[in-house]
């Protein structure tokens, strides 16, 4: 078994810095201002030969328990009672603090082993806030820099003990095992983490009234049917124009890069005000990234008591959103655990339709049927000619037209192909691409100079 270490400290000693440096990635949001950590975000660890899970902890501010402070400092604990080994952080510049001591003694408490660690050190500038940390009575601190990778010897020397060696074998997995990676997106307080929380049967993420708790995007790693599943819970997206602060900028950017490496998007709406204009926009930047899609319209607890609304959201949505049509509407409830299973079959169907492969003699029998019911324009005199199809490529389906003359074609002879063959081949909830290629005349020579 992979060890567990997690890493603890007050609010803005670098704890994200650290972490990012041991992944490898800039996973986590690093800022200059504290607390910007919430939830617990999990990532694999290398140091040198060494391999373990490492846990990124929010700042212990001493806080009310139903509060967001308070939630927060509950994840951090989690983290604590699951982890193997504790890699303490202090300001090596600004020496032992009073608001170092609650986080000693929580660690102390926990009776798990600790490896202090003075971040900040970097060319020998916090020497003396160094040999300070002594009085906090957690051993010798290793001093090291997490921004500049300053003391990363020392570090595994020390870890070398609690985490032991782990050979590399297995980090690849085969392509049957690769989880199917699911990114929950949609506007701020739609309810993704409460979402994702009762998925996974365990209060996994920090939730609450407050619209905007998540900032980093999570990713969690679960089965659904034995299936594994890696799910991605992102900040709320609002519209462009009010995203002023730097560091929702830095939770935007975070959530478009979760929805480009995930196969399937779940766009989570309000279903007390569905389909608004932002909506409408992440859906367009889904079917833009080539992703699946399905819509989750949640809270539907609150109007399951209104026959016929479904049927009024699948038109709407029809209407609003052309570029996906037949996309599947899921109703649900986060909070009540509703319409969950509904959910996950729709997200694994848009993974097979978004991997589906069309034979070619089958797509040019529906391409004859489909020019003799509408065949192409003419422009200038001169009839477009599309002589065959080929899909190209899968994730998202993409289908070569062959012929003369294409670059005339109108787009809306090109919505009619993608349309038909949205419908012949059931291809919902997924984009098409189409691709139009023009066959080179052998008589044309060109003209000379």
């Amino acid at each position: 078994m992979t060890a567990t270490v997690a890493i603890v400290g007050r609010p803005n000693v670098g704890k994200s810095t650290l972490f990012n440096r041991l992944v490898g990635q800039k996973l986590a949001l690093v800022d200059d201002r504290p607390g910007v950590t919430r939830d617990r975000r999990e990532g694999e660890a290398k140091l040198g030969p060494l391999r373990f899970r490492i846990i990124d902890t929010a700042g212990l501010d001493e806080a009310e328990q139903g509060s967001l402070l308070g939630r927060m400092r509950a994840q951090t604990e989690a983290a604590i009672a699951e982890s193997d080994a504790i890699l303490f952080l202090m300001d090596a510049r600004a020496g032992v603090l009073p608001a170092d001591q609650p986080f000693v003694e929580l660690v102390r408490r926990s009776g798990k082993p600790v490896v202090l660690v003075a971040n900040k050190a970097e060319g020998g500038a916090g020497t003396a806030g160094a040999y300070e940390s002594f009085a906090l009575g957690l051993g010798e601190p290793v001093p090291f820099s997490a921004e500049h990778g300053e003391g990363m010897g020392e570090l595994f020397d020390a870890l070398l003990p609690l985490v032991g060696e782990e050979a590399d074998d297995h980090a690849e997995e085969s392509a049957e095992g690769k989880p199917l990676k699911v990114a929950i997106v949609g506007r701020p307080n739609s309810g993704k983490s409460t979402l994702i929380n009762r998925l996974i049967g365990s209060e996994r993420l920090l939730t609450g009234p407050e619209a905007g708790i998540t900032r980093d995007s999570i990713a969690l790693d679960w089965q659904w049917r034995g299936r594994p599943i890696k799910l991605y819970d992102t900040a709320g997206l609002r519209k462009r124009a009010r995203v002023q602060d730097k560091l929702e900028k830095l939770s935007v950017g975070d959530a478009l890069r979760a929805v480009r490496f995930a196969e399937v998007v779940v766009v989570l709406l309000d279903v007390t005000i569905p389909f608004e204009k932002q909506d409408l926009s992440i859906v367009d930047l889904v079917e833009t990234e080539g992703r699946g899609i399905v819509i989750g319209v949640n809270k539907w607890d609150l109007v399951a008591d209104k026959p016929g609304l479904l049927k009024e959201l699948r038109e709407e949505a029809a209407r609003l959103l052309p570029q996906v049509r037949g996309a599947p509407i899921v109703p649900l409830s986060g909070l009540a655990g509703d319409g969950l299973e509904r959910l996950m079959q729709a997200v694994v169907h848009v993974h097979e339709v978004w991997n589906r492969r069309i034979p070619t003699p089958k797509l040019n029998q529906w391409l004859a049927d489909a020019l003799s019911a509408n065949p192409p324009p003419a422009v200038a005199g001169r009839r477009i000619k599309i002589r065959y199809m080929t899909q190209a490529k899968t994730r998202p389906p993409h289908f070569a037209v062959f012929g003369n003359q294409l670059d005339a074609l109108p787009k809306s002879y090109t919505r009619y192909l993608v349309n038909g063959l949205r419908e012949a081949f059931d291809l919902p909830g997924v984009p098409i691409r189409v691709s139009l290629r023009t066959g080179k005349n052998p008589f044309d020579k060109g003209r000379g100079p």
